[in-house]
């Protein structure tokens, strides 16, 4: 499975993810062909190698309306518009769905934002057609990489104020910080935005998890240019582009927790099941004394940090609980495989575990075990005994 992590020290704009893109080995020529009718000409849009702080990237430009190439022009369109733009690209049907779902999270936080509806507002920055071509070029860049599954680090909004196109408002803006919900964010030290509304609409749109670079065998990276250049830190957004790789023991996890005191325990073994069946690695009760002395169950999810959300809203669906806790971490895990050892009563499965190629623990599969003894009328130690002679002379 195709991986791409954002690398978002920096934090993100839509030219900076789409350099990063073509800097990944993207090629430009098909970006200009999938935007169709927003680039009608080649030099519409371009790209330059840069430095920022000493650190190489690809910096996009993309000519505005009516303006003289190297110049942005700021349209501000409604939805219906920028639909009727997406409309006239040469993506794929299911990128033309995806860009129109983008605009239309975007139009919905700017008309909380201003106290309308999404039909009615009107898109400042973000509705020129430099910001329309980052959104839409990115569509077809992830889509032509054939990326599957997208993890991001946590997001540097910068600092300080910005001014927008109804004043001077901190940092990140009203609208940027809506798309941040639920993303982990913190503010660096520079005193400027580094995450713009479309940085955050792309990230945020895509991202299925956030932390640390996750396994992969890397096979790009790419690095996009931002329009500042700071001393001694690259104004870069960086991508890493990679297969997940099966083999490796490190994954991130997510832990969610519940402590409940007031439901029907006869739930708990359906609530068991129904959370094993929707994604969870592991489910696990601990008896824990609550509040006013009494005694309540402490539930506990291992999950991977995609299935969070579906996992939590099912724990309140299915539960009397009003309140879920979680922390992503990392678990190391042994290489597993099951082989089949033939024994005097039949096959019986044995899962291996190793680290390093070194075999660590032998374990007879306990429902094959369970099953022969109950077939044969033989002791179940016996059986597993059996099992574990058969694997250590050899027979598999």
């Amino acid at each position: 499975m195709t991986i791409l992590y954002f690398d978002c020290f920096s934090g993100a704009a839509g030219d900076m993810i789409l350099g990063a893109l073509i800097d990944a080995g993207l090629s430009l020529d098909d970006v200009r062909r999938a935007l169709g009718s927003l680039a009608v000409e080649p030099e519409t849009v371009w790209t330059e190698a840069v430095t920022r702080a000493g650190m190489r990237a690809t910096k996009l430009h993309v000519r505005g309306e009516g303006e003289p190439a190297g110049s942005h022009g700021h349209a501000h369109r409604t939805l219906a518009e920028i639909e009727r733009s997406i409309d006239g690209s040469a993506l794929s049907a299911a990128g033309k769905a995806r860009a129109r779902s983008l605009f239309a999270r975007l139009a919905a936080a700017e008309a909380a934002v201003h106290g309308t509806s999404p039909e009615r507002v009107h898109l400042h920055e973000v509705g020129a057609r430099d910001s329309i071509v980052d959104i839409v070029g990115t569509v077809y860049g992830m889509e032509a990489l054939g990326v599957e599954q997208v993890a991001a680090s946590p997001l540097n909004v910068g600092n300080g104020t910005i001014q927008c196109a109804h004043g001077l408002y901190p940092v990140p803006g009203p609208a940027t910080a809506r798309l941040l919900e639920g993303a982990p964010i913190y503010a660096g030290t520079q005193n400027a935005e580094l995450l713009t509304p479309t940085g955050a609409l792309l990230v945020t749109s895509y991202a299925q998890s956030y932390g640390s670079l996750p396994p992969m065998r890397l096979r790009r990276t790419g690095c996009g240019a931002g329009s500042r250049d700071f001393a001694g830190s690259p104004n870069v957004l960086r991508v890493f582009i990679g297969e997940t790789d099966a083999t490796s023991p490190v994954r991130r996890v997510v832990v969610i927790e519940a402590e409940i005191d007031d439901m029907n325990p006869q739930i708990f073994g359906v609530l068991m099941d129904r959370l094993m069946a929707a994604g969870a690695l592991d489910v696990f009760y601990t008896a824990i004394q609550m509040k006013k002395s009494r005694p309540g169950t402490l539930l506990s999810i291992v999950a991977p940090p995609e299935a969070r959300d579906p996992l939590t809203s099912l724990v309140f669906r299915e539960t009397t609980t009003i309140g879920v806790r979680y922390a992503e971490m990392e678990r190391d895990c042994l290489e597993r495989e099951t082989i089949a050892v033939s024994t005097r009563f039949g096959p019986v499965r044995v899962k291996l575990a190793r680290r390093n190629g070194a075999l660590l623990n032998a374990a007879p599969e306990f429902d094959d075990c369970v099953r022969i003894a109950a077939d044969t009328g033989t002791p179940l130690k016996d059986v597993q005994a059996a099992a574990v002679k058969a694997f250590l002379d050899g027979q598999h």
